[in-house]
């Protein structure tokens, strides 16, 4: 299992960056077919397999089996600026004009009708991930080197039709993590190498979540979904070394693996919608998301006979999303999709940190569905992410402040092939 899981992650989930998400390291593309609306109505448009990722009670509005393939590329552009240092060093020093990298997101998904009211699914795809890279020699490398957060989720989901206006769901999420956390020395006033490796901890684990869904339909031509994911509880076990002499401060290991453990607990999501077809060719999605981030208030590495080798202190407040959205039926093989949306970021303003980058951002979005066929159709979608302009000091191990301005942009542009059987 975890041999295929690790292959996932080689076909470009551990490429992911901090700004192509939604806030924080949660992803909010899981498809296509919505994200040319902003992902507005997730939880009560069922437009195709998909909806086994955002509300498997969606299953119940298909009498035949589904299944739909989508691949995201993500474009990042995030941007450092330094703003001031403490220890006489120029603050241009800190200038990093790309510090996220660009990125594949793929998902898989696929609904079957067992009769009339009861209804099965499974959803391969992400709903967390980071990556940030600096170069070895980066003078603030304690403060961020390497960090990558990975996790594919594989869901499983039963949906019942309780009759022509509720449909409710349950499922299970089995969530694989892959995590690495790099820190090189940096500038100093120690004879230490700046590119030296101060901290290296790469680690995995896999867990169980469970999800909810219900879908009513008002009447005819308006439906309102809802949808609740629990926490998940993530334990990375793994290695941690570093550079530095045996005995050394900093716990030195010079180069030796100890056991080493993370935590995190993945937050829990919640999303309340509404779809409304204006008539024969305009419809209309609204959508309220609530992530629980105040789960994530550290990030610390416990190793063997060593306690606490690294601590940062995050301090997440719980975010949210609000979204809107329309799609007119251009012809009767052409849909086209637009949407809006404000994403809140979770990140503390006296914790802000340049290796989670994190900041408030508004997607503007469109992209369309074109039905080849009565059983195959294709969607396409693009979506501008505009972050605003962040200022903040962060400190290292040795008191240096390092003082910057962070910029974050993202261009998402994605395609899904849906097919009926």
């Amino acid at each position: 299992m975890k041999v295929f899981y690790k292959s996932l992650i080689a076909l470009g989930l551990s490429a992911m960056s901090a700004q192509s998400f939604a806030a924080a390291f949660q992803l909010a593309e899981q498809n296509v077919s919505g994200l040319g609306r902003a992902y507005a109505g997730e939880a009560s448009a069922a437009d195709d397999a998909s909806v086994v990722g955002r509300n498997a009670a969606l299953m119940t509005q298909f009498n035949q089996a589904q299944a739909s393939v989508a691949a995201m590329y993500v474009m990042p552009d995030v941007s450092l600026a330094g703003t001031s240092t403490n220890n006489g060093m120029n603050p241009n020093v800190l200038d990093d004009s790309s510090i996220a990298p660009n990125a594949v997101i793929p998902a898989a998904y696929y609904t079957q009708p067992i009769n009339d009211q009861w209804y099965v699914g499974v959803g391969v795809y992400s709903q967390f991930g980071l990556a940030t890279e600096f170069d070895a020699n980066y003078a603030a490398g304690q403060l961020a080197g390497e960090t990558e957060i990975v996790t594919i989720n594989t869901n499983f989901s039963v949906a019942y039709k309780v009759d022509e206006q509720w449909s409710l769901a349950f499922g299970l999420d089995h969530v694989y993590a892959d995590a690495k956390i790099v820190r090189n020395f940096g500038a100093s006033p120690l004879p230490v190498p700046a590119q030296t490796e101060a901290v290296r901890l790469e680690g995995d684990d896999q867990a169980f979540g469970w999800h909810v869904g219900v879908a009513y339909e008002l009447d005819a031509q308006t439906r309102i979904g809802f949808s609740y994911r629990s926490e998940t509880d993530i334990t990375f076990e793994g290695d941690f070394s570093n550079q530095l002499p045996a005995g050394a401060p900093f716990y030195g290991t010079q180069g030796q693996k100890l056991p080493g453990s993370v935590e995190l607990t993945l937050p829990a999501m919640a999303e309340l919608s509404a779809s409304h077809q204006y008539n024969e060719v305009i419809g209309v999605h609204a959508s309220l998301n609530w992530t629980g981030w105040n789960s994530f208030q550290s990030l610390a590495a416990q190793v063997e006979g060593r306690g606490t080798v690294f601590s940062k202190n995050e301090s997440f407040s719980n975010s949210w999303r609000v979204a809107v959205g329309s799609d007119y039926q251009y012809s009767k093989e052409l849909k086209l999709r637009l949407g809006l949306a404000y994403d809140q970021s979770p990140a503390d303003q006296a914790h802000l940190s340049i290796s989670i980058p994190d900041t408030d951002r508004i997607w503007f979005s469109f992209g369309g569905e074109y039905q080849i066929d009565a059983q195959s159709s294709v969607d396409v979608g693009v979506s501008v992410l505009r972050g605003k302009t962040q200022n903040f000091v962060e400190h290292d191990n040795l008191g240096q402040a390092w003082g910057f301005e962070s910029r974050g942009h993202a261009t998402v542009i994605g395609a899904q092939y849906n097919y009926a059987f």
